[in-house]
């Protein structure tokens, strides 16, 4: 299908998009603030750089960095300190994607120490040939920076790489990309928007495993 696989991680890989909301949650009501589901769709795939901003100019009274940190803690004290549960599917698709010696890399937002200890916590870490996180990039999804990078670390023109991915601004940025795109939505379904760049929705990896085997 393609000579590369280049995966996001948080809602892909790993059951930690739940864990980043319920921080959120928590963190807006310390700091007395109004939750708005909205405008928290609008962050998930961003990098913290990026989301601090989109805070700022779209929260009236955003706290800023005392939000940031406290939430960022509350997320790292269960996701990054602790394993979480890998999402049906990965681990069957990355060992088959092993046997075929096919390469893999992760285009993640997530930092790349914060990433690569979630990697390591689940025991995926060692099915990547390189990690492309959201502090080696000047721009956040849905900017195709990170994609762009993530395939040339690995050697491969983006046009040979599918990028997997569940959120909307990961689609956006391996779209941008000139990827062959698949989405496995994981807390919200992709908006009209999205859909109309005609790629590839899926429920699960099993899916896009079984689209290799086709």
């Amino acid at each position: 299908m393609r000579d590369a696989v280049i995966f996001d991680m948080d809602g892909l890989l790993l059951d930690t998009e739940r864990i980043s909301l319920a921080a959120y949650h928590e963190t807006c009501a310390d700091f007395g603030l109004g939750f708005d589901q909205t405008l928290y769709d609008s962050l998930i795939g961003c990098n913290m750089v990026h989301i601090e901003q989109m805070l700022t100019d779209k929260m009236d009274n955003f706290p800023g960095e005392p939000f940031m940190k406290m939430w960022q803690q509350i997320y790292h004290d269960e996701a990054v300190l602790k394993p979480v549960p890998v999402k049906e599917g990965v681990r069957e698709f990355l060992e088959y994607l092993a046997v075929k010696n096919i390469p893999c890399a992760v285009a993640t937002s997530t930092g790349y120490e914060k990433a690569k200890q979630k990697l390591k916590n689940a025991e995926l870490l060692d099915f990547f040939k390189d990690l492309s996180t959201g502090d080696q990039v000047q721009y956040s999804k849905p900017h195709p920076e990170i994609y762009l990078k993530a395939a040339r670390k690995i050697g491969f023109m983006p046009s040979e790489c599918l990028a997997i991915g569940d959120s909307d601004n990961g689609v956006r940025a391996a779209h941008g990309a000139e990827m062959l795109v698949f989405q496995i939505p994981d807390l919200i379904t992709p908006s009209k928007e999205v859909r109309k760049l005609g790629h590839i929705i899926v429920d699960s990896m099993k899916d896009v495993h079984q689209r290799f085997l086709d």
